[in-house]
């Protein structure tokens, strides 16, 4: 597997010089100045990958092999007239990166907002500092804050109940912070920032797009992109939809293994692949995430190693767990991943190596009170970096003597 570290890019509080003390060899980046539905020129990504590549010589080498992420522009998920010119720039951004030796991209189709928490500094018993998903924290957003138009027709009596309580909680601030964690981007976010107007009227663009619709879009787009993704070398790697459920009214569609089973049997190019975000789907309990890695083992260029802990009471609610103690059993993951990398290797398979990378660690010790992209502090990846690191070594070698 190739170690690889996500950088937000010269601003990253992480410095590159950081990154090379963790043993990560690769880095995930992108060009996140450069607007959605503009084209990635090719001296902007050689300016970049030289921040990251042009100390190699004298240095411990580091190399820009993944892309996270090329924006999807929303005309192109609304499939409105004129998307083209946006694909267009999107391919060409493509075929830019393969042409500096950039082959795998990672991106996600989901309308407008990109992965949502409620808490970006929920504290655990350890005292360190975890992201929080809360479906009570987020309905009472939903309701009572941002007041969605028929919103109440998706919840419960008691749901409805138990997010107006718990609106009632919360002081102006909280509020404001909610506010903030769910629409206003994050570091890694492939969407602007939004005021709450704002918010309402890209959410009403997607009032008549439904399940079918979006996936549609999704296709189509794909039809354009990937004969060309396959004659550059291209991989691209579809990150799943997180939280992986409809949610705010809008539709998602990478949300399970039946999802990706319609997406390949609609689009069956070997281009065409997955991201496995094991913590994002295994937010959903009915994802089995060993089985998943085993299934589309052929169809994974990237996967995010990390865990979630869900409520015991409220399944839709959960926390960033640690890389290891978690829902989900991250050692049959890795050995699944190892696996496939065996059989890549054995039928001559080349660059049959997968991208992993620790991700959402928590801000701990001296982390703490520093400002950080949240979930991209140093210290909490580190830690989940070497415990995969870890578990891969003795897989490996396990393997190795079988």
């Amino acid at each position: 597997m190739r170690e690889s570290w996500r950088w937000f890019g010269p601003d990253d509080p992480v410095s590159i010089a950081d990154i090379r003390q963790t043993g990560a060899t690769d880095i995930v980046s992108a060009l996140h100045a450069i607007p959605a539905g503009d084209v990635w020129p090719i001296e902007d990504i050689r300016a970049h990958k030289d921040l990251i590549e042009g100390q190699n010589a004298d240095q411990a080498p580091l190399y820009w092999t993944v892309v996270e992420s090329i924006p999807v522009h929303e005309d192109i998920k609304l499939g409105r007239p004129g998307h083209e010119k946006y694909i267009e720039a999107w391919a060409q951004s493509m075929e830019n990166l393969a042409k500096c030796g950039i082959k795998t991209i990672c991106y996600n189709f989901m309308p407008v907002i990109d992965w949502t928490r409620t808490d970006l500094n929920y504290k655990l018993p350890s005292g360190a500092y975890a992201l929080r998903f809360d479906q009570q924290k987020f309905a009472a957003f939903d309701l009572f804050i941002l007041n969605r138009e028929n919103a109440e027709t998706e919840y419960s009596d008691i749901e409805i109940a138990d997010a107006k309580r718990v609106f009632n909680e919360m002081s102006e601030e909280e509020k404001t912070e909610l506010t903030n964690n769910i629409i206003a981007g994050l570091p890694g976010k492939m969407t602007d920032s939004y005021g709450l107007d704002d918010f309402k009227a890209m959410l009403d663009n997607y009032r008549h797009i439904d399940k079918k619709a979006l996936r549609q879009n999704l296709f189509s787009f794909l039809e354009k992109v990937l004969p060309r993704a396959e004659a550059c070398g291209v991989n691209l790697a579809i990150h799943p939809d997180d939280p992986p459920r409809d949610m705010l009214g809008l539709p998602r569609i990478i949300c399970t293994a039946d999802d990706l089973d319609i997406l390949f049997e609609a689009q069956p190019s070997p281009s065409n692949g997955i991201t496995l975000c094991v913590g994002t789907y295994s937010s959903r309990p009915d994802n089995d995430l060993p089985a998943m890695a085993r299934q589309f083992g052929p169809r994974i260029h990237f996967s995010h190693l990390r865990g979630v802990s869900r409520d015991p009471e409220e399944q839709r609610s959960f926390y960033e767990a640690s890389h290891l103690d978690s829902d989900i059993d991250m050692v049959a993951v890795i050995k699944e991943l190892l696996s496939e990398e065996v059989r890549r290797e054995k039928n001559g398979q080349k660059g049959n190596d997968i991208f992993i990378r620790p991700d959402h660690g928590f801000q701990m010790m001296d982390d703490i009170g520093k400002q950080v992209n949240p979930g991209y502090s140093t210290i909490g990846r580190m830690k989940g970096l070497a415990e995969v690191r870890g578990v891969i070594r003795a897989l490996s070698a396990q393997m190795d003597g079988t």
